[in-house]
């Protein structure tokens, strides 16, 4: 049976490879080993084997997985949510994530930036979620929503809007991907283009098709199956 070790370093060459192959240096793309349902002790053994990023879909299982770890080595890693966030947990988030990946609306920004600002810690570092495929049951502010969403956020000195991340619709082959991957990087290029020189960072690409959004300008891969390997049945 493959290790967790094993997986690890295979998937950091095929990055590295990928980065290489778009003419990008491989330190630019930064890897978030994607934990959902994932027990404490292999998240541990993750971060052990040197994954520096977690990243979680839900605001509990990262409570009660980082209460159940040693307190030192869950530090050693960023953790990032992942996964949709409703205003009412927004509380929740701060002190426990480093970067929440999934801002979608203007009123969660805002509820965000108040719950950060009443902890007096550091501005919060945020991705805004786009919906590139525009699919009413998932997350994701519209495509021509964003430069709104972005110009309110951006406002919110609790903030600090870094880029932008999507979920391209799931189920299709990898390559149906790139359009989406390539709608992100364009309107990122875009918000750069008015001003907006901070929004560096893109999050897309996950264990099926990461290598093409390497191709298209990620700068966070959320990896979960090629890494922790097939979730056992439920």
């Amino acid at each position: 049976m493959t290790s967790l070790n094993e997986r690890l370093e295979s998937v950091r060459a095929r990055i590295a490879a990928a980065a290489r192959r778009a003419g990008r240096r491989p330190e630019e793309v930064r890897l978030v080993a994607v934990s959902k349902t994932r027990p404490p002790e292999r998240v541990a053994e993750a971060i052990h084997a040197g994954v520096e990023i977690i990243g979680e879909n839900r605001v509990q299982e990262a409570r009660d997985k980082r209460l159940a770890m040693d307190p030192a080595l869950a530090g050693r890693a960023q953790w990032h949510l992942i996964g949709s966030l409703q205003r009412n947990k927004a509380r929740q988030v701060i002190g426990l994530f480093d970067m929440v990946e999934t801002v979608d609306s203007l009123p969660l920004a805002e509820e965000l930036a108040r719950r950060a600002e009443a902890s007096g810690a550091a501005p919060l570092r945020v991705l805004l979620q786009v919906n590139t495929g525009e699919e009413s049951q998932k997350g994701g502010a519209a495509p021509a929503a964003l430069p709104g969403l972005l110009e309110g956020a951006s406002r919110l000195e609790a903030l600090r809007v870094e880029g932008l991340m999507c979920i391209p619709p799931l189920g299709r082959a990898p390559e149906e991907s790139r359009p989406h991957f390539r709608l992100l990087r364009k309107l990122r290029d875009e918000a750069q283009g008015r001003g907006f020189a901070s929004l560096r960072e893109l999050s897309m690409g996950m264990s099926g098709d990461f290598e093409l959004a390497i191709e298209e300008g990620a700068t966070f891969v959320r990896i979960g199956t090629a890494i922790f390997g097939p979730r056992p049945p439920r």
